[in-house]
């Protein structure tokens, strides 16, 4: 299969793939995702084909506008529609009861659904087109570093799927911020760029989900995710960063590189390869999936801060420590 990829001219073809249960990736504001007709099971399918994604990892289903909202889910709760009017379009995925139309394939065999409103110009052109919700997992391989550039998709699909829509680099750069509203207390299921702090107004008591995943009722709960090629630990602070980074350059064999914050990296020796994610905490998202894709293809060890308990970092966090499988220097 010969992968097409460009922009806004393709938005007619690349709707019509989608009508005919094909998949495309689009770009969203958040990471690029990789979509099917979330009615059509044949077209699902495909998705977890081409990502190698297992069966019993549910998918998002991305909507054009609330009319669409009845489709997909049934019993909605007030403040769904609270939370819809004041964060959406944005980067927030609402978990709700699913309606019987949806198949199982699309929700991993679960009676409740993902819903979201993706606020990008190309990801909103292509929902209005192609007149139907549309699921869609981040459009990688399984189990690998999200893609926020058309090219990175492009790195993990050619050959696996016949377009994509090249939309330019992702604004947020993490997943959107799952939320479980089936149930109280209402949980975070997958943290984002929308906190609990954010949420609590609206909602009085929301909490983050700790503990074991035995079911994942979110994408990016119960698997490995957002691994890098090569050997990535993580580093809380900068002295332990250093020890390590000289220890495993010892070894001529090694590339490593330390990766951070601009705080984190600076008045490290010159002899040290480092990567800066940014300052602020918009920056260090929005660069790092971006600079985890580019270190993979320089070196063969990363060094990555972990912000530890700092709470504005909780959500960039997540996807560090699944990064390191949780190995900390």
């Amino acid at each position: 299969m010969k992968t097409k990829i460009g922009g806004k001219e393709l938005i007619e073809e690349a709707a019509e793939l989608i009508r005919k249960g094909e998949v495309v990736a689009f770009p969203t504001e958040t990471v690029y995702g990789l979509g099917a007709d979330a009615f059509n099971a044949e077209a699902v399918a495909k998705i977890f084909k081409a990502k190698g994604r297992p069966a019993d990892n549910p998918l998002i289903v991305h909507l054009f506008s609330k009319d669409q909202l009845n489709k997909v889910a049934k019993d909605i709760p007030e403040e769904a529609y609270i939370l819809i009017d004041i964060f959406t379009p944005g980067p927030l995925t609402l978990i709700l009861n699913k309606h019987p139309d949806i198949p199982s394939i699309t929700t991993s065999g679960l009676n409740t659904v993902g819903i979201r409103f993706p606020n990008n110009e190309l990801a909103r052109m292509l929902l209005s087109k192609s007149n139907t919700p549309i699921a869609a997992p981040s459009a990688n391989i399984s189990g690998r570093l999200s893609p926020t550039t058309g090219q990175a998709v492009y790195e993990d699909m050619d050959g696996k799927i016949p377009m994509i829509l090249d939309g330019g680099k992702s604004q947020v750069g993490i997943e959107s911020t799952v939320l479980d509203l089936t149930k109280k207390p209402y949980t975070i299921l997958r943290p984002g760029a929308i906190s609990a702090s954010m949420l609590v107004p609206y909602l009085l008591e929301v909490k983050n989900f700790k503990g074991e995943v035995k079911v994942a009722a979110s994408p990016g709960m119960k698997y490995q995710h957002y691994a890098p090629k090569c050997i990535c630990v993580g580093a809380k602070l900068q002295d332990r960063a250093i020890m390590h980074y000289k220890k495993i350059a010892n070894d001529k064999c090694n590339r490593p590189v330390i990766i951070g914050n601009l705080n984190f990296i600076k008045d490290l020796p010159v002899n040290i390869e480092t990567l800066s994610l940014g300052d602020s905490v918009e920056e260090c998202m929005s660069s790092f999936f971006d600079t985890l894709r580019y270190a993979e293809k320089k070196y063969n060890y990363i060094i990555l801060q972990n912000f530890g308990d700092f709470p504005d970092f909780f959500s960039l966090n997540n996807r560090i420590e699944k990064a390191t499988s949780h190995i900390i220097v």
